[in-house]
């Protein structure tokens, strides 16, 4: 790994080759780089690209490392931009609720800082201690909170993008009120990398609630109807759960030491509404069903052993068992099905299933542990599943030799032309990210 002092520096050494005479970087993910570069600056990055884009280099894109198992067919580019030195807060405004920050920097240490100024950004990820906001806006990750914060695309107003070619534009704004012209952001929130180098985010913020709960509701029947009318019930009440997470009894009982299906329901709002909801939730409870109030200590540690239940790509070495991650989206009460078909994969292919899914917002996450060729076959089954219950599958985490034999994004959409002629038009190179991107892009 070498960290360029310049981009002189870096020029020379591209020219001179040095970068083929070895390997300076391997992962068993993949999407490494034969030279890792750190930029410090936006002129860093620009120059890199613009290098890299004028001689047919290959470049890949990394923050901190989590996102590495997904996407990608390609063990190394020719460089690795990693992103870990350039962070920091550009502004923060907290009379306008808004904050411009830079790409690499950790989400939980953004959080941090803004929880002094009563303030958090409405956006829940996994392993937040680990997760840049880079990556976090470049995949548009949402974890069970998007119920009641919704995704990426709703937190940023505005953002900076390095084009390949090392020209950088600026999409939205720094305030809330911006709706001039197309919401180019969205062009590159969810485009895995593949279309520039995003160097600031600015993004709107929330209030700390005043109060905050955790409510964990338990079926030890597993009767998945009755929890289906319980959810119904809730959806169509005028409560606001922030979230509607069911957890399978595998997750439920790591987390909880709960071993049934269990509703993960959290509260956020003045002390006098959190106490109605959580009695609203009592009042309606089924027969057989068990309720849990947790406090906002205990709920706060619910959810930081939540966030990192999950696998990610920061290991240098596999694990014993192959691990895989799907992303699973459908209409929200189908995420029961979703839940229910991925048990039978434990008895089908001797595999450890831990899964949760939305109520109020459809996306299910299901983590697969086993042998290689039992978790492959297993992946693919979830998409079946997915796609029989009218919704899609992505696998999110998966060692890079069987990304190759399991399709990560599953079959092109209809649209894929569009997203072909921008990556050209943008990015004809094909210099970022190459094969990340659904289609091969």
């Amino acid at each position: 790994m070498i960290a360029s002092e310049s981009m002189s520096e870096l020029k020379t050494i591209l020219r001179e080759d040095q970068m083929l005479a070895g390997e300076k970087d391997s992962h068993p993910f993949g999407n490494s780089g034969h030279l890792k570069v750190y930029p410090e600056s936006e002129e860093d990055i620009s120059a890199v690209l613009e290098y890299a884009n004028s001689n047919g280099l290959k470049i890949n894109i990394m923050g901190g490392g989590t996102k590495r198992g997904f996407g990608g067919l390609n063990e190394k580019a020719d460089i690795l931009l990693s992103l870990e030195r350039f962070t920091g807060i550009v502004e923060h405004t907290p009379g306008d609720m808004t904050l411009t920050v830079k790409s690499g920097t950790p989400f939980k240490e953004l959080q941090d800082y803004l929880a002094k100024h009563n303030q958090k950004i409405s956006l829940d990820p996994f392993w937040p201690e680990r997760s840049t906001i880079g990556g976090v806006i470049a995949a548009n990750e949402s974890g069970p909170k998007r119920l009641g914060y919704g995704s990426a695309r709703d937190a940023v107003i505005g953002l900076r993008t390095v084009y390949p070619d090392g020209k950088v534009i600026r999409s939205g704004g720094r305030v809330v009120k911006n709706v001039a012209g197309y919401d180019m952001n969205k062009l590159f929130i969810g485009s895995m990398g593949t279309l520039g180098v995003v160097t600031e985010i600015t993004l709107k913020l929330r209030p700390l609630p005043k109060s905050e709960s955790l409510v964990l509701v338990s079926f030890p029947q597993g009767n998945l109807e009755e929890i289906r009318t319980f959810a119904v019930k809730v959806l169509d009440s005028m409560i606001e759960p922030v979230t509607m997470e069911l957890l399978n009894p595998a997750l439920s009982g790591k987390l909880t030491g709960i071993n049934f299906y269990t509703l993960a329901m959290s509260f956020e709002d003045v002390e006098s509404s959190v106490q109605y909801q959580e009695e609203f939730i009592q009042n309606i409870l089924p027969e057989n069903a068990k309720l849990t109030v947790n406090s906002k200590e205990e709920a706060d540690f619910f959810w930081k052993r939540f966030y990192q239940h999950s696998p990610n790509g920061t290991a240098e070495e596999l694990p014993a068992e192959t691990e895989a991650c799907l992303k699973v989206g459908t209409v929200n009460l189908n995420v029961l099905h979703v839940l229910k078909e991925s048990e039978l994969l434990k008895d089908m292919f001797n595999v450890t299933v831990e899964s949760h899914g939305g109520l109020g917002h459809g996306l299910s996450q299901v983590s697969i542990r086993g042998a290689a060729d039992d978790v492959a076959s297993a992946a693919k089954k979830v998409r079946e599943i997915a796609e029989k219950a009218g919704g899609y599958a992505i696998v999110k985490h998966l060692p890079l030799e069987l990304r190759k034999e399991v399709n990560v994004w599953g079959r092109n959409p209809s649209y894929l032309f569009l997203l072909q002629g921008i990556k050209t038009k943008v990015d004809p190179h094909k210099t970022l990210n190459p094969n990340r991107f659904v289609g091969g892009i």
